[in-house]
């Protein structure tokens, strides 16, 4: 008996030192409301990180600042996998360039875990707009300049500079309307407040399944497999494009058995036939890759926005 308690004591004093035990629970910040792709998709993998890690993985939504509120709480939280985040890249590659003052550094400050999914944008048209392709809606609202306006689910977004991209390429002087969300910017949309939307496809793809509203054109530089009948931006005539990722991230100072023991959870996650088929249904691309190489697509994604964010002159509040 004494060695049986012996051995049970040992076993749960050495649990903590690889990062899980039974009794702790990890939560995954998502720095916006429920119901966004950002959500739903950390949902999906905490269903199979829960299995995988043999512990009860949460999903704690955060919403504020556009991301900045959660960001925060990672950077203090203890590096022992109790508290990690589920980001989409704008967090991590467009805040830099726009908020003088952030309070962390996102290229040194925490620990890329592992990048879950890619996606591109859908430029979708309302009610509101003229019918026919895009060409046919820019060409429209550059006739009515005082229609020209898009909207977005938040200033300062990947959506809203590749909107700005758009604009520019088409020459199109489009006024950009911000919304708290991609739902709200969805519904005004839908009731023809505003003609233009560039937002996630997951905030359209059911309104134009439905024929509510219609996708014109993807930002990616390949047809979306959810949405095979829309065509690119290239292909639809404007040279732009724009994607970004979803990633998993630690707090600084993870432990790299820690961090590749949670890698190969979400990539185990990713390979399951029905967490593949819930992505791609939201119009996204389950895309895995490691901590070094979400370090390197991060870096690559900065720099890729640097030019385009000073050359709007935009200035966050």
């Amino acid at each position: 008996m004494k060695r049986r308690h012996f051995t049970a004591l040992a076993a749960a004093a050495l649990a903590p030192a690889f990062g899980f035990a039974q009794e702790r629970v990890t939560r995954i910040l998502v720095g916006f409301p429920p119901g966004g792709s950002a959500d739903q998709v950390a949902r999906l993998l905490a269903d199979k990180l829960r299995m995988s890690l043999g512990q009860n993985v949460i999903v704690d939504n955060k919403p504020g600042a556009a991301g900045r509120l959660a960001l925060t709480e990672l950077k203090r939280a203890a590096p022992d996998g109790g508290t990690l985040l589920f980001t989409p890249s704008g967090a991590m590659v467009i805040h830099p360039w726009l908020y003088q003052n952030l309070g962390y550094d996102t290229a040194k400050d925490f620990t890329p875990i592992a990048q879950a999914c890619v996606f591109d944008f859908a430029v979708t048209a309302g009610p509101g707009a003229v019918p026919g392709d895009l060409k046919t809606v820019l060409a429209w609202m550059k006739a009515n300049p005082g229609k020209a306006n898009y909207a977005t689910s938040g200033a300062g977004t990947v959506p809203h500079f590749a909107g700005q991209l758009l604009a520019q390429a088409a020459e199109v002087p489009m006024t950009h309307v911000a919304y708290r969300g991609g739902a709200p910017a969805a519904q005004d949309l839908i009731g023809g407040q505003v003609p233009l939307m560039v937002d996630t496809a997951s905030e359209t793809i059911e309104h134009h399944r439905a024929g509510k509203v219609r996708i014109l054109a993807m930002t990616g530089t390949q047809r979306n497999r959810a949405l095979p009948e829309v065509p690119t931006l290239k292909e639809a005539g404007i040279d732009v494009s724009a994607d970004a990722f979803f990633g998993l991230y630690g707090p600084p100072g993870l432990p790299p058995e820690l961090t590749q023991r949670l890698d190969r959870a979400v990539a185990d996650a990713l390979r399951a036939q029905d967490v593949q088929d819930k992505i791609f249904n939201l119009g996204l691309v389950p895309a895995h890759a490691g901590p070094f190489e979400l370090a390197t697509i991060q870096a690559a994604h900065l720099k890729r926005w640097e030019a385009p964010i000073k050359a709007s002159g935009f200035k966050a509040e």
